[in-house]
């Protein structure tokens, strides 16, 4: 990760601009293609014009999707273009980056119908007015066999066999369709269609957008630079944050889930999550990641404030204030909240309490619920439900407040 970006001998004007924008990238390729092209856009008096490729799955937006458009978002903020190209093409052929198998492709339709819910969530990140939304398909569905093959010369089989994920799976014989092999090349031809300055995307997507600088080059035009973002770990601190692992935060959850999660996360990556995930300015990230270091009421104060920073992005400053409030109010004062979720108890006695965790969305399933409750993680009006005590009295939890870890309550009525 860049963490003290060079200047490159920019004008005083544009080094702030560079500061902010390099800042939590990856990697910037070549590595002084990001002040040249600021330079470009000041010499020709125009706005980059920023490249991000998306294949909507209809997924709800985390935190980690989101690392690379708040980027985006941070060039739209000097006054350039974000341009996103929906794969409406590329989704039918399926990206392979990163995978160890062939990915299974969507339909046409299916392209169409994920891309509006994925487009309500962007509008919590980027600026509607500085941004284009194109289709690959309105360029490579018309193009000829001819014309492809033409592309095809800019790229050898070698090149191609030199990524890590293309490498792994030639080495341990597993089947690589020609379809995947034409993937990086038809995100490239995009580059070109779209005349895209700069083009973002995470670390598994550098090879394909360097292909990008290769056919642009071939077609006369000035070659785009790559800025990749670093994937973001989890909650957990660990593993790369995902749905599977249970361990992310969604942009469109409530303002106290989302700050009671963000307290939850691990000392160590606070300044990667302040980094990656606010709109700090990277000295401010500097001074969080100092306090962090000193430890103890300071590296609180520090988490405090990226949590605060997370929430106001998605929910506004005075909601980010009020989740503050609830948190310290159950998590150091242990005050019930007066806006807890009431879950209506099913009919029947004893109450089988699994069953209730998932209605009740404190667990994922039934055998999660048992899990949490083996492990001393559930609580009826604060007290501990012991290992193995599934089935409880009706009288035990009408009225009660039924609790599943630190964040997840529920009152029974």
């Amino acid at each position: 990760m860049t963490d003290e970006p060079e200047t490159f001998d920019l004008p005083p004007d544009l080094l702030e601009a560079h500061e902010v924008l390099a800042s939590g990238a990856a990697q910037i390729l070549p590595a002084d293609g990001l002040a040249e092209r600021l330079r470009a856009a000041q010499r020709e008096n125009r706005p980059l014009r920023v490249k991000l490729g998306i294949d909507p799955s209809g997924a709800d937006l985390t935190l980690g999707h989101a690392v690379v458009l708040r980027k985006l978002r941070q060039f739209q903020d000097f006054g350039h273009t974000a341009v996103l190209v929906v794969g409406g093409f590329t989704g039918q052929v399926g990206d392979p980056s990163g995978r160890t198998a062939t990915r299974a492709a969507q339909s046409a339709e299916d392209v169409v119908a994920n891309a509006k819910g994925y487009f309500d969530q962007l509008t919590r990140i980027l600026d509607a007015d500085r941004t284009e939304v194109v289709n690959n398909a309105d360029w490579l569905g018309r193009m000829s066999l001819a014309d492809i093959l033409d592309y095809t010369r800019q790229v050898t089989v070698a090149q191609l066999l030199e990524r890590d994920d293309f490498s792994r799976r030639f080495t341990a014989k597993q089947p690589i369709s020609l379809s995947e092999f034409i993937y990086p090349l038809l995100q490239g031809i995009d580059s070109v269609e779209v005349r895209a300055d700069i083009e973002l995307g995470g670390t598994d997507q550098t090879f394909n957008n360097l292909v990008g600088r290769e056919l642009q080059r071939s077609r006369g035009r000035a070659p785009q630079t790559v800025l990749t973002v670093p994937l973001l770990v989890g909650t957990d601190g660990v593993e790369k944050m995902g749905k599977s692992l249970g361990n992310y935060i969604a942009i469109a959850e409530p303002a106290a889930e989302q700050f009671g999660k963000l307290m939850s996360i691990p000392d160590s990556v606070v300044g990667l999550y302040a980094r990656l995930c606010t709109a700090l300015h990277p000295r401010e990230v500097d001074e969080l990641e100092a306090q962090v270091a000193a430890g103890g009421a300071a590296a609180n104060a520090a988490k405090r404030a990226m949590a605060r920073a997370v929430v106001s992005l998605y929910h506004g400053a005075d909601e980010a204030a009020a989740a503050e409030g609830r948190f310290d109010a159950v998590f150091k004062r242990g005050e019930v909240p007066d806006d807890l979720p009431e879950f209506v108890l099913p009919d029947g006695d004893p109450v089988h309490l699994p069953a209730v965790l998932v209605a009740a969305g404190l667990a994922a399933s039934t055998s999660a619920a048992r899990r949490d409750i083996d492990a001393g993680a559930v609580r009826i009006d604060g007290a501990v439900l012991p290992a193995k005590r599934y089935d409880v009295p009706r009288t035990e939890l009408a009225a009660a407040v039924l609790a599943s870890g630190k964040r997840r309550a529920a009152r029974l009525v």
